[in-house]
């Protein structure tokens, strides 16, 4: 397969992957063997692509190829006795309405195969670290590398994760289907975690030459209004809607004609999308009315919120963000969180004193190899005139970025820290 032809499988592999999983899991009921189907598919495309050349619709073909896969295995299966089940329901199961059709069962009112496996992968008989690594591999279309990263963790405890998770849910014997309302809450919070993983994954790529990927950006997003409108009055559910439409807005200005980084600062704010901005601060003045307003996402909107509201850098209520992020802490206790809100306070107070917090979190230990660790230590560096210290800390920062486009910013930073 030719280099471009080869690409071009890999980013519709990371579209399409997901969707097939979701299709092929319900038809199959199994999630470990839907994957291992859509897999042999992609082997497929590998070895007839090159031969026959790239369909003129690639999407419809491994989705074709993926249902013909699962109709064969239920056919071996039921060869086998291992289940009895008519064909015709089989055969026409992929072919039924998304709202509606007789496979679903009547408390089932969501048509969507994407949410449906979500459910079934943030299933309570599995511990929540499991759920969220073993839905972002299926969902996300995410590799085991991307999801470690995202978890701040080795690659083999993650695979472990996974393959765990798998074969706890097969011997469960988990339907694929959404739960009822009742048992809607106990999952939610995996489920949020998750939707908003997969979106950080599209809003600032793990690795790879691309900085932003929007489509797992709209699909995290599409899949947090579908379960706005099946949980309406939840005040977490709208507060995570309102933070991915307000950080969505920028992605248009988050980089250049030809890909390269953006830095919030320097972002021409024209470029911002009004429409979601309106739409994540009706759905943040929902989750406030509902009383989510202390909450974690709801918070973390409210911070969107003061960039989104703002008409410059130098405009923005840096001492609001810097209130709202210490909130935020005391909620999650995440060393994250605590290095965000060093950022907002060297904005409001200035970069002295935000290094003494940025210097008390590499004491802990807690962020390890966190490449922003030493990214924001090194901004506040250069902004104190230690130049050359900061030159360390940008050098170090890039040697843990597996994004290029990331890894040129701090790179181009080094470098003019080292000139001065």
């Amino acid at each position: 397969m030719t280099s471009d032809a080869a690409r071009q499988l890999e980013t519709l592999w990371r579209m399409e992957s997901p969707r097939l999983v979701a299709r092929v899991a319900r038809m199959t009921g199994d999630v470990g063997v839907a994957e291992e189907l859509v897999q042999d598919v992609l082997v497929q495309a590998l070895q007839r692509w090159p031969v026959n050349g790239v369909p003129d619709n690639p999407a419809a073909w491994l989705m074709t190829a993926s249902r013909h896969r699962a109709v064969d295995h239920l056919r071996q299966r039921a060869l086998h006795g291992e289940r009895q089940r008519e064909y015709a329901v089989e055969l026409d199961l992929h072919d039924a309405s998304r709202d509606g059709g007789p496979e679903m069962h009547a408390h089932d009112d969501i048509g969507d195969d994407l949410l449906r496996l979500m459910f079934v992968a943030c299933h309570p008989v599995l511990p929540v670290d499991a759920r969220v690594a073993l839905t972002l591999r299926l969902l996300g279309g995410l590799s085991v590398e991307e999801i470690a990263r995202a978890f701040l963790t080795r690659d083999a405890t993650i695979s472990q994760r996974i393959v765990r998770a798998k074969q706890k849910l097969r011997e469960a014997h988990v339907p694929f289907e959404v739960p009822r309302r009742d048992e809607l809450p106990e999952r939610l919070d995996a489920v949020l975690q998750v939707i908003y993983l997969v979106f950080n994954e599209g809003y600032a790529a793990t690795a790879g030459d691309d900085l932003v990927r929007p489509a797992l950006c709209e699909d995290a997003m599409r899949l947090g209004r579908v379960l706005a409108g099946l949980m309406p009055d939840e005040s977490e559910v709208r507060g995570l809607v309102a933070l991915m439409e307000l950080q969505a807005s920028r992605l248009n200005a988050r980089t250049d004609a030809d890909g390269n980084a953006i830095l919030l600062a320097d972002q021409d704010r024209r470029r911002w999308d009004r429409t979601l901005i309106q739409h994540g601060l009706a759905e943040l003045d929902r989750a406030i009315a509902l009383g989510g307003a202390d909450r974690s996402y709801t918070l973390q909107a409210s911070i969107a919120a003061c960039h989104a509201r703002a008409a410059s850098t130098d405009a923005t209520d840096w001492t609001r963000i810097a209130t709202l992020y210490a909130q935020l802490s005391d909620v999650t206790g995440s060393p994250v969180v605590e290095l965000n809100r060093a950022v907002a306070e060297s904005m409001a107070f200035g970069p002295e004193r935000a290094l003494t917090r940025v210097d008390r979190l590499i004491e802990d230990g807690a962020l390890g190899d966190y490449a922003l660790l030493p990214a924001v230590r090194g901004d506040l560096l250069d902004r104190l005139g230690r130049a050359a210290e900061a030159r360390i800390e940008f050098e170090r920062a890039a040697s843990l970025i597996r994004n290029a486009r990331e890894r040129r910013v701090l790179l181009d930073r080094a470098a003019r820290c080292g000139a001065a």
